[in-house]
């Protein structure tokens, strides 16, 4: 017995090789070879640099069935590194495609192997993690087919002729400039989307106390997106058509489904379809219950699988999908023939979505939830901005406050409609039922977390409980435990929340049937709970999806106790700065007024919490002199409307020995100044910046500023007056997004007229 037993243990690693031998060889290795290098493109008349994947954009639609062998190589021709990430796929870590988390970038001119097995099916998609890439160009369709006699298949549904789509959007700015504009608050994407909500506007509108309201309490113009886009795009085009599916024509009575992911940076898209109903039957690649809507909202990196029937012979219907902006909108027709088009979308009514902030919003900056228990986008807040739902605008005072009163009225809402105002059929999380069980194993310890959505569009902050991700460790996680977490969406954006390598649970009231989803969109006010088993092994992003979140730092990082070092990080601290990099970058803005006084202007260089600022003035006539000031401050608090700082204030001016008192008598002579100061700034109601600065040599000054009034569309007007009895006075007017008009009147240069640089 003793030989027998040391003959097997000889000969069991041999036995294992050949299983595993055999294994390996039984499953199908699909091979691609992905070429990403710079191109050109001309989506809205005007040649721009994009990244194409083998000569395309968006990226080839990669196939699996579960089961294969994936086998991708990333050959990188541009001039910077790069990496792709697989979107809500089961895999290693090492292969989830984030750099210097998951591994290290892919270098200009190598190639990476990217290899996994396909244990999954549904619909998903695919991306660059690096930068700004996925803005243009770097995103495509990942399909991975259920395997033949399935027992998962479903009759009727997944032997439907199927058609990916990837909905996405175009800019003609460079997406780093983007990323730069929203962190200095320019207003130019608003003006270019007709939603500056300025006071000529809002009296116009009938809405003059909403906005003395909304700036009081130290609000900008109510907005539902961060961009503004030249084109927004379906499979790569701004119009498509489909005929015929591998190779039948399409005829009446014929189903399509559509295989939808939404591969854009930062927008949402409503799909409605001029055939009918839409059929879901599927979400994040995971199988639900069928159920019928007149539309849906899909969120940014959100999948739908959805079902549409052709109703007539010799017709085109329209799948329409309109940004939540309402500005623009992509069309896929279905069908050959005549086409049918579903009427679109009308414009948004912001005033009262201005209206509903104001209510929503405490002096604080937090939220008030008015005692509402909102989640699973069953109460779209912003809803009353939809005339189709709350009627239109020649109505809009009394619809106004019925749709505020309506708030409260509606707060346990759970019907399948989106909101109980009208009978248009929306999707929501509480509809999704999955079509088998999806419990959690019982006997798993439970880790519970709270994460709190936060964040400021004045200064574009987006981060969790107040911190971007270089502000906090790794969330430590066990192997076996179920990890449940609730989270808040205290922010008036909403945020589509993805987590990497696992599927979670929406706790949704559907019980052992609950959806399984790797994105949870929360709208404004929105508590939300989900969980999922810790079953893999590794770092692991959980962030906010629309990318200039992301950079900006909304996320965290799961990470496993006594995992093994990931081989593809040779030094993880020098990864970790390089990853926390991204949220810790500094913008510049810039501005400067030729007038014909003098010569003024500033300049910032800002990130997160510091910032680094420059004002200067230069006079031709009266003034002969120069005047500089520069403060170095850190933000604090959550709005970040107190901002701590050092200064230097150096100056020359030929005074011919007057000397000038300030309003508490203090002398100050201009005719040479260089002094060091502390002091403060405070955003006061009105948006205001109170200013409070101690100099070396004793004296004070107290100043009170507001730049940017919005007066119209393109006029803008401010003022400054401090207690060196200075003062100023502006207005310009914006031609372009870098061109102003200005006329001033100063205390110091007196008056004059130019033209206004900024950057």
């Amino acid at each position: 017995m003793n030989n027998q037993n040391k003959l097997f243990k000889k000969l069991l690693p041999i036995l294992i090789l050949v299983l595993a031998t055999q294994t390996l060889f039984s499953q199908k290795i699909v091979r691609y070879d992905l070429y990403v290098r710079d191109t050109i493109v001309n989506f809205s008349g005007k040649d721009k640099r994009a990244i194409a994947v083998n000569g395309q954009i968006p990226m080839p639609t990669l196939t699996f069935t579960e089961g294969d062998i994936a086998e991708i190589y990333v050959h990188n021709e541009l001039k910077e590194s790069t990496s792709l990430h697989w979107h809500g796929l089961f895999l290693p870590n090492k292969e989830d495609g984030v750099p210097h988390l998951t591994q290290m970038p892919i270098e200009p001119g190598t190639t990476h192997k990217y290899t996994f097995p396909i244990i999954q099916n549904g619909t998903h998609w695919y991306h660059s993690h690096s930068g700004l890439q996925e803005q243009i160009g770097m995103y495509g369709m990942f399909i991975m087919n259920k395997k033949e006699n399935d027992k998962t298949f479903r009759k009727g549904i997944d032997d439907i002729s199927t058609v990916p789509i990837i909905l996405s959007e175009w800019t003609d700015l460079k997406p780093e400039n983007v990323h730069r504009m929203l962190h200095n608050a320019s207003d130019w994407f608003a003006i270019k989307k007709g939603t500056t909500q300025s006071y000529a506007e809002a009296i116009r509108e009938g809405h003059f106390k909403t906005k003395l309201t909304n700036e009081w309490k130290r609000m900008n113009a109510m907005d539902v997106s961060d961009v503004y886009y030249d084109k927004f795009l379906i499979n790569g085009i701004s119009e498509s058509q489909i005929t015929t599916i591998d190779g039948k024509k399409l005829n009446a009575g014929d189903k399509v489904r559509l295989r939808i992911a939404n591969g854009g940076a930062s927008s949402y898209f409503w799909l409605r379809y001029a055939g009918g109903k839409i059929t879901v039957v599927a979400s994040d690649g995971n199988d639900v219950e069928p159920v019928e809507v007149d539309r849906l909202l899909i969120a940014v990196s959100e999948t739908y699988d959805i079902i549409v029937t052709i109703p007539a012979d010799k017709t085109s219907y329209e799948l329409l999908a309109t940004a939540e902006d309402r500005t623009k909108s992509t069309s896929l027709y279905i069908g050959d023939g005549i086409k049918q088009l579903i009427a679109p979308l009308p414009k948004l009514k912001y005033f009262e979505g201005m209206k509903m902030m104001n209510d929503m919003m405490k002096m604080n900056g937090d939220l008030d939830d008015m005692g509402m228990q909102m989640s699973l986008n069953q109460m779209d807040m912003n809803a009353v901005m939809y005339p189709e739902i709350t009627g239109a605008a020649k109505d809009r005072n009394k619809k106004n406050t019925e749709s505020s009163d309506s708030m409260n009225d509606h707060s346990n809402h759970t019907q399948n409609h989106g909101n109980e105002m009208s009978t248009i059929g929306t999707l929501n999380y509480a509809m999704l039922k999955a079509t088998e069980k999806t419990t959690l194993p019982k006997d798993a310890p439970v880790k519970e977390l709270r994460f709190e959505l936060t964040g400021n569009m004045n200064r574009y902050v987006w981060s969790l409980d107040n911190k971007v991700i270089s502000e906090t460790d790794k969330i430590l996680i066990k192997k076996g435990e179920n990890v449940r977490i609730t989270l808040y969406n205290n922010s008036m954006m909403r945020h589509p929340m993805h987590l990497h390598g696992h599927d979670f649970r929406i706790i949704n009231g559907q019980e052992e049937y609950a959806p399984l989803k790797n994105v949870m969109d929360l709208m404004p006010m929105e508590t939300n709970i989900i969980e999922f088993n810790a079953n893999v092994e590794g770092d692991w992003f959980f962030h906010c999806h629309i990318l200039y979140h992301m950079m900006a730092g909304m996320g965290r990082i799961f990470t496993y106790e006594n995992q093994e070092p990931n081989p593809l990080i040779p030094n993880p601290k020098l990864a970790e700065r390089k990853l926390f990099a991204d949220d810790r970058a500094f913008h510049i803005m810039a501005e400067n007024d030729f007038a014909t006084n003098g010569n003024d202007g500033m300049a910032m260089i800002q990130n997160t919490r510091w910032s680094l600022g420059a004002e200067w003035r230069l006079g031709y006539h009266d003034m002969h002199g120069y005047e500089a000031e520069f403060h170095l401050g850190r933000y604090i608090g959550k709005m970040q409307w107190l901002m701590p700082f050092i200064g230097f204030d150096w100056r020359y001016r030929k005074m011919n020995d007057e000397v000038e008192k300030n309003i508490f008598g203090q002398e100050n002579t201009k005719d040479r100044r260089a002094v060091l100061s502390a002091g403060v700034n405070y955003t006061l109601p009105m948006l205001v910046m109170a200013q409070a600065e101690v100099f070396q040599d004793g004296n004070v000054r107290f100043q009170l500023m507001r730049e940017d009034i919005p007066v119209s569309k393109r006029l803008r007007m401010g003022f400054m007056v401090n207690t060196d009895t200075e003062y100023m006075l502006e207005a310009k007017y914006i031609l372009a997004r870098n061109f102003s008009i200005r006329t001033h009147y100063d205390s110091d240069m007196g008056f004059g007229v130019g033209l206004n640089l900024n950057y």
